[in-house]
């Protein structure tokens, strides 16, 4: 079993080494500073509704109480979080045969950290907070244990489902419905996944069981009521997100960057994904159920819902189908070894056992590392530009405050994070200056004069100012590529374009270049 367990070890490696996911990072940043007395959505705008920041919480105050700093603290949280998952997955289905054990034990730690840079994206804590839900929506099907009638009334029924799983059943399940609501809640794309597998379930179980049965289970109805739940937190605990932020998402964030569908199914990671998708679910149809069970097939329907969750962000990156080699990878894994335990003698699936489990796992791992995310991110870490940055504020500016004009999260975040910078900007990034200047100024100047600003660029304009006059940073980062188009024959300059803000102007002059890495000019207080 030891080299069936090995990948699993190098992505536990990759996932502790820098660098931190670039979102990962920005979102940890405005955790600390929240538990630092700032307020969401009134001191730190983001198009992000409140409970990815919310999650982010406990490492940002366990941080802030022992010697471990930001990273440290999220990383710890987070690899106990994917730890917690695969024991409730293992306690509510547990292995069939002794190929599926094999499988489980080495193919379950390699699905959690397979996402490796992308590891705490939103993505990446959804598809893990959604396992052991799936492996329950087996039990649901199929009925909690030998004996048992009906469709799973988990919560209705706790005796019978203490018996399925020990003492401990209703908490389990209970925790798991807990536990999926909450990863389903990170984007509303999510709900995808839960539609589909809910369906298949309702449809399995009725022809079971009948409907009566079928509509009593409380898990779906549990689910929505969590999410309504959520949805009440939200307007009353963060008025401004609906009131001020979700205005700025529909009229400006939505349509920036994006492709249509199609094009970001033909993007690198979307095809390859898809082509597994596709063919993992024309494969747990096809062969049945009886052979099987209902897992494989439950896992690949929830691939299919990730994959369309992917594809309706219109922007084809690399975290939005981790849930898809997740789950798919489970599929293919769980299906080769509830097989051999079907088809094949004990002692011979007990010999195979070992081989397969390798054979999945290696095979995942040589499908995931293509391309230029890990390891090569990790590897690459000290000579690329985060890793550069971070040295250099480190050696400038430790533990200093910092001004980042940038249109993108990254280099910036992790840079920051790992030289325990605090940024001053209640913004992540530039991106809102890139939506107003989707196309330049109808008088054809470089920049609209304040005048002529709208509500939503004024706000930004006077904004970074106060952020920049109130908190004056040791350093300011600056990205020579704003990411907008020329105008008037000239680049956005994003310095030329705020000093004329009259405050940050007359504080701009106490900051001089002494610095440049990759395209970021790296200014620095000199009074």
């Amino acid at each position: 079993m030891i080299p069936a367990l090995l990948p699993a070890l190098l992505f536990l490696a990759l996932v502790v080494s820098p660098p931190l996911n670039q979102d990962v990072a920005a979102v940890l940043s405005f955790a600390e500073r929240m538990v630092g007395g700032e307020q969401l959505y009134t001191d730190l705008i983001d198009v992000n509704p409140p409970l990815v920041f919310l999650l982010n919480l406990p490492p940002a105050w366990l941080a802030s109480v022992t010697p471990l700093d930001g990273v440290q603290a999220l990383l710890l949280c987070l690899l106990a979080f994917s730890g917690l998952s695969g024991w409730m997955c293992w306690r509510l289905a547990p292995p069939r045969g002794v190929a599926e054990a094999a499988m489980m034990l080495a193919l379950l730690p390699l699905v959690l950290l397979v996402a490796g840079y992308d590891f705490g994206q939103r993505e990446q804590i959804m598809a893990a907070a959604a396992l052991p839900y799936l492996f329950l929506a087996e039990r649901r099907v199929e009925g909690p244990g030998p004996g048992v009638a009906g469709v799973g009334l988990v919560l209705a029924m706790p005796g019978h489902w203490r018996g399925a799983f020990g003492g401990s059943g209703r908490l389990l399940v209970a925790g798991t419905v807990l536990m999926a609501a909450i990863g389903f809640a990170l984007k509303p794309h999510f709900l995808a996944v839960p539609a589909l597998v809910e369906g298949v379930v309702l449809l399995a179980s009725a022809r079971r069981h009948g409907w009566r049965a079928a509509l009593r289970d409380p898990v779906p109805w549990s689910l929505a009521a969590l999410w309504l739940l959520y949805v009440a937190i939200v307007a009353i605990g963060f008025p401004a997100y609906f009131g001020e932020v979700l205005p700025l998402v529909w009229d400006y964030y939505i349509g920036l960057g994006g492709a249509p569908w199609w094009q970001v199914l033909l993007t690198e990671q979307l095809f390859t994904a898809a082509v597994m998708t596709v063919a993992l679910a024309g494969f747990t149809f096809a062969i049945g159920t009886r052979t099987l069970g209902w897992l494989p097939r439950l896992l690949a329907v929830a691939a299919l819902g990730a994959l369309a969750a992917a594809l309706v962000q219109h922007k084809g990156w690399s975290y939005h189908v981790v849930p898809v080699w997740m789950w798919g990878g489970l599929v293919g894994g769980i299906a080769m070894a509830r097989a051999a335990d079907a088809l094949l003698p004990a002692p011979l699936a007990g010999r195979l056992a070992p081989l397969m489990a390798a054979a999945a796992t290696i095979g995942l791992t040589l499908l995931v590392i293509r391309g230029g995310e890990a390891p090569w991110r990790e590897f690459n870490y000290d000579q690329g530009p985060a890793g550069r940055i971070a040295a250099w504020l480190e050696k400038r500016v430790p533990d200093g405050r910092l001004l980042v004009l940038s249109p993108d999260i990254y280099p910036a975040y992790p840079a920051l994070n790992y030289a325990e910078n605090r940024p001053v900007l209640r913004f992540m990034s530039t991106w809102l200056l890139q939506a107003v200047y989707r196309s330049c100024p109808a008088d054809g100047a470089r920049f609209r004069a304040p005048a002529q600003m709208g509500p939503a660029e004024r706000y930004l304009f006077e904004g970074v100012a106060q952020d920049f006059t109130e908190h004056p940073p040791a350093a300011v980062l600056v990205a020579r590529d704003a990411g907008i188009s020329w105008c008037a024959n000239q680049p956005f300059d994003m310095v030329a374009y705020f000093t004329r803000q009259p405050r940050f102007a007359a504080m701009w002059r106490q900051y001089r270049q002494t610095g440049e890495i990759e395209g970021y000019m790296l200014f620095e207080r000199i009074q």
